[in-house]
């Protein structure tokens, strides 16, 4: 059903295609910078945020392409301000986090405007908020609210579909256990992402509903009591590689965003009307090398994990750590970014007994370069592909919102996306 809000957008009646809201931090600049290089001639684009004077600097940086793009007054205290940004386009892109403490008004806006939505959150409360709150308006007018579109949590739950549609086309049944390895990994922690998980930490330390919703496994499920019952499913255990696939050796620790991807990659499976299965099992860990010493490794990260999560609980330790973890608007060099990479393997087994193994992977340091592609190359994707994406809207994951059709950008835009049968 075409609504009006798709009615709008196609027909051309909104000035711009694309708005960076938030780029003048490190990542909205990056992202911006993407987008100047790589989006299709006759894109128009704009930036957004509450100082003209330093988006101007930021447009007069990005070169020739970006010369005629327009500067947008928008800030996440004044409504009226985010309103009048979504009704004049098509796609925003937001990088203004917190998200919990900034995010929400904007997700209002758009939801209301019809107007499709990317981030980078990795906040389990702020997603879920954004669901309750805005899901049935955004299914109304036509809105696709896509957050997690950044390496939390593009490569999971790509990597996942991305298994899913072979096994069903080689009809195998549907996926049961399914582990995601971090093959590899160099890169630099976000500022943003540790001030994130503060501001989280703080909130469910006020409140124990919060705290449980958190903790839950089906925390953004559409309806939890529809989600099957397959026991716990932690995000903290260490596990021996040939316990995930034979092929595997060495043990494998946490993986520290498998807390939050988990429960993306459970909503795809939801909102596809459980199409993964409805065994379907889904873990994260990363490998720490496959030396009779990866046991110690592997429990030394998961204790690592542990307290920095109570570091950031206790505020005399709080203070000690934030003088040595990177402050928001913060990132590494543009060497470090480039030197940067990761490969990331998803093995699962059928409950026909087959093996299969996707491989997502990128060059770029995974939080910064070849995030800023992935949320760029989001962005482009609900513009130039919307005949080809999923026939969904409301608040959505990466895989239900652009499916093949983002894996297929990614793919022109220098990633591996691939899949092959182990066994």
């Amino acid at each position: 059903m075409t609504t009006p809000a798709d009615r709008n957008r196609d027909s051309g009646t909104r000035e711009l295609d694309v708005v960076v809201y938030g780029a003048t931090g490190f990542v909205g600049r990056l992202v911006a910078g993407h987008l100047a290089q790589h989006a299709p001639d006759g894109t128009r684009i704009g930036l957004a945020g509450r100082s003209a004077e330093r988006l101007e600097k930021i447009r007069d940086g990005l070169g020739p392409s970006a010369a005629g793009w327009p500067i947008l007054h928008a800030d996440s205290e004044e409504p009226d301000s985010l309103a009048a940004l979504a009704a004049g386009t098509r796609v925003v892109v937001t990088t203004v986090g917190p998200y919990a403490r900034w995010g929400m008004p904007l997700v209002q806006a758009c939801a209301q405007a019809g107007t499709d939505y990317v981030d980078l959150t990795g906040e389990v409360l702020f997603v879920r908020s954004s669901i309750d709150s805005w899901h049935d308006t955004a299914a109304e007018t036509g809105a696709r609210i896509v957050h997690s579109c950044g390496f939390d949590s593009i490569p999971s739950d790509l990597g996942v579909l991305m298994l899913h549609e072979r096994v069903r086309s080689d009809g195998e049944g549907e996926l049961a256990d399914t582990t995601l390895v971090v093959t590899s990994l160099r890169g630099g922690i976000s500022g943003g992402t540790i001030d994130s998980l503060r501001l989280q930490l703080d909130t469910v330390k006020r409140d124990k509903g919060l705290r449980k919703i958190a903790a839950s496994p089906y925390s953004l499920s559409p309806d939890r009591n529809a989600e099957p019952d397959l026991g716990g499913q932690s995000d903290v255990r260490i596990v021996e590689g040939s316990k995930i696939d034979p092929t595997l050796r060495g043990w494998k620790a946490p993986f520290v965003m498998g807390s939050f991807n988990t429960r993306v990659v459970r909503r795809s499976n939801a909102v596809l009307d459980w199409a993964y299965g409805r065994t379907f099992r889904y873990s994260e860990v990363m490998s720490v090398g496959s030396s009779p010493l990866s046991v110690v490794v592997a429990g030394a990260v998961a204790a690592g994990l542990g307290g920095l999560v109570a570091g950031l609980s206790f505020g005399p330790t709080r203070a000690l750590l934030d003088r040595v973890l990177p402050s928001p608007g913060e990132g590494p060099s543009a060497k470090t970014r480039e030197n940067g990479h990761f490969t990331i393997d998803v093995f699962t087994e059928t409950t026909t007994g087959a093996r299969y193994r996707s491989r997502v992977a990128a060059q770029g340091d995974p939080g910064y370069a070849a995030t800023a592609v992935m949320l760029g190359e989001s962005a482009l994707t609900l513009v130039h592909d919307r005949d080809s994406l999923p026939d969904k809207t409301g608040v959505l994951t990466p895989a239900t919102a652009m499916g093949d059709a983002l894996l297929d950008r990614l793919q022109l835009a220098g990633f591996t996306m691939e899949v092959e049968r182990l066994g």
